[in-house]
């Protein structure tokens, strides 16, 4: 496989977008924040299976991140994510700088309410908003046909389409299946700040929630199952539990019984935040 272009610039990236669509090609668009792992990977080769071009944004978005949040540990390692890309077969790499993105004087903001609202926002108010602001840029700076997000950051996807629904951007977005290792943890570039028995806690994680989303599926009462599972996490190991919560599939509403849904958790293991969710079967 040939290294992937490099670009660093609004200017450099929409310049080999429009040669690309000259010649007629479709391109598809993977953001990232990088330290890739193979559920980016397989980002990649979705995105390589319905287009003829895929760009890989890695940027570590700041506006994301509040003050108390790991934003200077974050995992920067980009001469190891372009290897990575070269052997997934992206043809380019996106890598602006802060300044790039956000120049002196930038001064908006979009957010989005619906799928937004609760879950993560009730831990991190202004990360949907930095989120949102952030995918609004990228594709109107790159402007795919596509862009290929991960079932792992669930409610993300589900504010992502929300975005582009609501502002007609041109952009059909499509959900990958989480990628697990074997024992079924979800792959994220914070299981690099985990210790071999912190992994080991992890990994039941997925099983809890399962186990969980088995029981609301044959009628368990909701309160109690939720309650349960984040009873037994701490049991498990985990440090705290911010949520566990039972939401409708596509709007993030409450959940409705006899419906299909999602069950999505977000748990403490010592100073490292793991998120993930199962799907709810509809009875």
């Amino acid at each position: 496989m040939n290294a992937p272009t490099v670009v660093d610039s609004v200017a450099a990236l929409r310049a080999q977008v429009q040669d690309w669509r000259r010649a007629g090609l479709r391109v598809a668009m993977v953001p990232t924040m990088g330290a890739l792992h193979d559920g980016h990977i397989s980002l990649v080769r979705i995105a390589l299976e319905q287009a003829d071009r895929c760009v890989v944004s890695i940027f570590v978005n700041p506006t994301q991140f509040a003050p108390t949040e790991d934003l200077d540990k974050y995992p920067r390692q980009l001469a190891r994510d372009l290897d990575r890309l070269r052997e997934a077969g992206a043809h380019l790499a996106f890598t602006p700088s802060v300044g790039e993105m956000y120049p002196a004087g930038f001064a908006t903001k979009i957010s989005v309410g619906g799928p937004s609202s609760g879950l993560e926002t009730d831990f991190r108010p202004s990360f949907f908003d930095g989120v949102a602001t952030v995918v609004a840029k990228l594709f109107l700076q790159a402007a795919p046909d596509f862009a290929v997000f991960g079932e792992k950051d669930y409610q993300q996807l589900c504010v992502v389409r929300q975005l582009c629904r609501d502002l007609d951007l041109p952009v059909e977005i499509v959900g990958a299946p989480t990628v697990r290792d074997a024992h079924g943890l979800a792959m994220s570039s914070r299981n690099a700040y985990l210790g071999e028995a912190e992994l080991d806690v992890a990994r039941l994680l997925n099983v809890i929630l399962r186990r969980t989303a088995g029981a609301l599926s044959t009628g368990t009462d909701e309160a109690a199952a939720t309650e349960d599972a984040a009873k037994a996490l701490i049991s498990a190991g985990f440090r705290k539990v911010d949520y566990v919560a039972a939401r409708a599939s596509v709007t993030l509403a409450p959940w409705q019984r006899n419906r299909g849904g999602r069950l999505l958790a977000a748990a403490w293991l010592g100073t490292t935040r793991l998120i993930d969710n199962v799907e709810i079967p509809s009875a």
